[in-house]
This record gives C-alpha cells, sequence and structure tokens, in this order.
C-alpha cells in the first residue's frame, strides 16, 4: 500500500503539533560547609523551612535555618559522605513518612526504613511528619476509657481515649514498664499502638521489642526507633513520624491509637543539640527559645474525633525522666502544662517495694471520672481518701505510741490498699477483675488478713471468681456499673470466699 506525501506530511505535522515540550528545571544548590551532621548550603534562594533537600547517592536532610547568605539544614544521615563542594537540590516537599497497614508489627527508623530485617512494607501514601493539630470543632470530649491493666492507674488516675497522660518520675523508676504494660492490655481492644524510642540504647529496644512479641502484643503494635547512635535530627524526627503513622490509622481508618513517646527528655536534648549547631540564640538550661512549641505542637495532635470527622482517636503517653525527682525543672513544666494529667512515679515507693511506684498524691488525671466506667469510679473515690488518709496519719503515728481505734483502723485500711495496689509486670488486670479487688478492699474484707498475705488472698479471689462465679465477672464486664442485685451477687461470692480462706 503507498503513503500519499501529502499523508506523511500531515502525519509530521500533528505530532509537531501536538507536542508539548516538557523542560524539568531543579533548584540546585552547593555546601560550602559541612560538620557534626549540619550543612550549609548556598544558592537555595526559594527554599522553604521543613523542606527535604536531597543530596542524591540517597541522602537527604531537612532545611531549617534560612539565612539571608545560605540555608542551614540538618542531615538525615550520610554525614560522611556529605562534603564542602556536594551538590544539594530542592524537592519541594516536606520531610513525610511512607504509611499502610503493613507497617503494623514492624520495627522502622523515622525515615520509615525498616530494621528487622525484613523487606520494605507496601506504602499506601506518605504523610508529612509535621502536620497541623485537629481544631477543637472536630474534636468531641473524651469519654472512653483506655485501660492501662494497671489497678493503682485505672482506679486512680484514670486514661481516656484521646487524651495526653505524662509518665514522669527519675530514671529506673518503671516509666517505660507502665507503658509497655498498658500496650500489652490492649490486646483484642481493637487500639493500634505506636512505640516511639527516642534516643534509647539498642538493646533497650530490643529488648522491649521481644517482650512485645512474647506477649502478642507486636501483632498490633509498631515501633518507630532512634537510638542513641543515631544523630540529633533523627531523634528529633522520630516522635514526629510516629504521631504521622498514629495520625493515618486515626483519619484514614477512624481508629482508636495508643501512642508512646519514650521519652521527650532525649526529644528536647537532641533539638538543643541541633539549635546549637545551626548557631541558634540559646535560652534557659541552653534549650533554645522555641522548646515549649517543639513539644506543644506533638503533643496537641492527640484528639478524640467526633462522629462527622470518623470518631478516631489518638492517646498520647509522653515520658519525662527528672533529675533526682525535681518536677519543677524546666522541660517538666513545659510538658506538664501540655498534657491532662500526669502520673508520678517516686523513687522512694520504687525502693521501698511498691511496684508501679505511683505517688497518688502527685497523680492526677484532669479528664478524671468521665474515662472510667460506673463501678470503678464509685469505688475508687474511696480508695484515693484511704490513701491519703493513711499518708497522713502514718507520718503522725510515727511520733505517737497510743493510738486510738479510728486511728489504728485507718493505718490497717491504708496498708491494705498500699499491699492491694502492688502489681508485677507484665500481670495486668482486666476490667472485671479491678472491680472485685476493689470492692473486696473498700468494704473492709482485708481487714483481718495480715498484709503479707494481701496478694495471696487477691490472686485466690480472683481464681474464685473465675472457676464458681464467671457469669458475675461476664455481667460486671457487660453492665459496667454495680446495680443492687449485681453488688449483692458480688458480696455473697467475696464471703464465701473469705470464709474459705480464713479456714
Amino acid at each position: 500500500m503507498l503513503v500519499r506525501p501529502e499523508e506523511i506530511s500531515n502525519i509530521i505535522k500533528s505530532k509537531i503539533d501536538n507536542y508539548e515540550s516538557q523542560m524539568k528545571v531543579d533548584e540546585v544548590g552547593y555546601v560550602i560547609q559541612s560538620s557534626d551532621g549540619i550543612a550549609k548550603i548556598y544558592g537555595l534562594e526559594n527554599c522553604m523551612a521543613g523542606e527535604l533537600i536531597d543530596f542524591g547517592n540517597n541522602i537527604f536532610g531537612m532545611a531549617l535555618n534560612l539565612e539571608e547568605e545560605c540555608v542551614g539544614c540538618v542531615l538525615l544521615g550520610g554525614e560522611i559522605q556529605v562534603k564542602e563542594g556536594s551538590v544539594a537540590k530542592r524537592t519541594g516537599k516536606s520531610v513525610s513518612i511512607g504509611v499502610s497497614e503493613d507497617v503494623i508489627g514492624r520495627i522502622i527508623n523515622p525515615l520509615g526504613q525498616p530494621l528487622d530485617g525484613l523487606e520494605p512494607y507496601k506504602i499506601d501514601k506518605y504523610r508529612d511528619v509535621e502536620f497541623l493539630a485537629p481544631g477543637v470543632i472536630s474534636r468531641q470530649s473524651v469519654n472512653t476509657p483506655l485501660q492501662t491493666g494497671i489497678l493503682a492507674i485505672d482506679s486512680m488516675v484514670p486514661i481516656g481515649r484521646g487524651q495526653r497522660e505524662l509518665i514522669i518520675g527519675d530514671r529506673q523508676t518503671g516509666k517505660t514498664a507502665i507503658a509497655i504494660d498498658t500496650i500489652i492490655n490492649q490486646k483484642d481492644q481493637d487500639v493500634i499502638c505506636v512505640y516511639v524510642a527516642i534516643g534509647q540504647k539498642g538493646s533497650s529496644v530490643a529488648g522491649i521489642v521481644d517482650t512485645l512479641k512474647k506477649n502478642g502484643a507486636l501483632d498490633y503494635t509498631v515501633v518507630v526507633s532512634s537510638t542513641a547512635s543515631d544523630l540529633a535530627p533523627v531523634q528529633y524526627l522520630a516522635p514526629y513520624a510516629g504521631c504521622a503513622i498514629a495520625e493515618y490509622f486515626m483519619y484514614e481508618k477512624h481508629k482508636d491509637v495508643l501512642i508512646v513517646y519514650d521519652d521527650l527528655s532525649k526529644h528536647a536534648q537532641a533539638y538543643r543539640a541541633m539549635s546549637l549547631l545551626l548557631k541558634r540564640p540559646p535560652g534557659r538550661e541552653a534549650y533554645p527559645g522555641d522548646v515549649f512549641y517543639l513539644h506543644s505542637r506533638l503533643l496537641e495532635r492527640a484528639a478524640k474525633m467526633d462522629d462527622a470527622h470518623g470518631g478516631g482517636s489518638i492517646t498520647a503517653l509522653p515520658i519525662i525522666e527528672t533529675l533526682a525527682g525535681d518536677v519543677s525543672a524546666y522541660i517538666p513544666t513545659n510538658v506538664i502544662s501540655i498534657t491532662d494529667g500526669q502520673i508520678y512515679l517516686e523513687s522512694e515507693l520504687f525502693f521501698g517495694g511498691q511496684r508501679p511506684a505511683v505517688n497518688a498524691g502527685l497523680s492526677v488525671s484532669r479528664v478524671g471520672g468521665s474515662a472510667q466506667i460506673k463501678a470503678i469510679k464509685k469505688l475508687s473515690g474511696r480508695l484515693r481518701i484511704d490513701l491519703a488518709q493513711y499518708r497522713e496519719l502514718a507520718a503522725f503515728a510515727q511520733f505517737g505510741s497510743e493510738l486510738d481505734k479510728f486511728t489504728l483502723d485507718k493505718l490497717v485500711q491504708g496498708e491494705r490498699s498500699l499491699e492491694t495496689l502492688k502489681q508485677p509486670q507484665y500481670a495486668t488486670l482486666t476490667v472485671e477483675q479491678q472491680v472485685v479487688i476493689l470492692y473486696a478492699l473498700v468494704n473492709g474484707y482485708l481487714t483481718d488478713v495480715d498484709a503479707k498475705r494481701v496478694k495471696e488472698f487477691n490472686d485466690g479471689l480472683l481464681q474464685h471468681m473465675q472457676n464458681k462465679c464467671p457469669k458475675i465477672l461476664e455481667e460486671i464486664k457487660e453492665k459496667k456499673e454495680l446495680k443492687p442485685d449485681l453488688e449483692e451477687k458480688l458480696k455473697a461470692a467475696i464471703e464465701e470466699y473469705v470464709k474459705f480462706f480464713n479456714i
């Protein structure tokens, strides 16, 4: 078949007419100084604060200082390869992390790279690590409990879904243990957990991952790890990256999420190191002036969304380490003022054998009874009063030899209360078990039990309820309050056990 010359020319003409010239223009600069994980770049005139900078060879940085002559950029790895004269290219994007449901059960770094030796996970979309917190209108008040499984906390310092509850105390007082127990207790509760390790030892993170695996908690948990050997900018990014993953499940999947920041003291220190290297002026304790904003913009992202916005939630458990119990230091006071309450762990209680070492006087939940079921709310009020009276009378009793019956009774009740609140690690209690133990305690069934046998009594009572009266436990779980008929059944069951225990 012959093609006429005019047809050939028409085809060529149409191709030329439809051809769109696409020219890609990149804004490129050059590194003029690189040291300590900080690069100064000349030539990126239109660079934005927080923008991702590409140095090639899969090395990236984040622009933080926009100066007149150059851009101050923190490196997110590859600090040895980035040298004076290296090419730096704008990406036009802010720092983000890839997210999908496949991230559950994985151990990753703040850049989304796997640390568990497995293949990279499938990515559905990218979420910016810095994201605006939801407004007041799109939130609802906290009204659903998030059970930690720890009797001392669920009864006296309740945590609700969407709350920010600070865990504060000196090092080695069991702060991480409380957070890990809370994660373990979310099994079958339809809660996704995110554990963010900031500046921890690699061996500590490995131990936590192993504990989560043994207890079947890694099936619904994401671990974001930045160890002490990582660069300060990577440690700085870790909590924001963890929060971006949590937001994916809250906004996109409308799930309840629990996120643990372990710990924000090291986060502030990493930010201070970065800021001083960027020549930002130091303020109190050499922290930069915006260190309050650093944590407030992170913790404000925890919320309980209203039904129109999916009804998901992010509950944040930030951890802060104090030095010699000094809660009035700069970073602790900052974070206390941002959060909705704190669980204060005391060294004296911890080394005195009271574990978890929760100081009931200094610990507080500003959400309060809204995050408790009615049964526990009714019983825990009396527990708090008993402990407060015990603390006051115990100090007074040291000086007095003769005590009246009222004082002796209060001291006995307080002592039994402290013994009941002792709980081994990884031995979480269900709500119905907590109700049974609290009911027996506040109604005086432990008064005649020797203090050393309190744990034996409580363990036996739970076993008795499980074996002989499982319907009562199911009823408490279902109804969530102690109505007169249910209370009578519970009372009869406990009295039956007391007779058996005293034999």
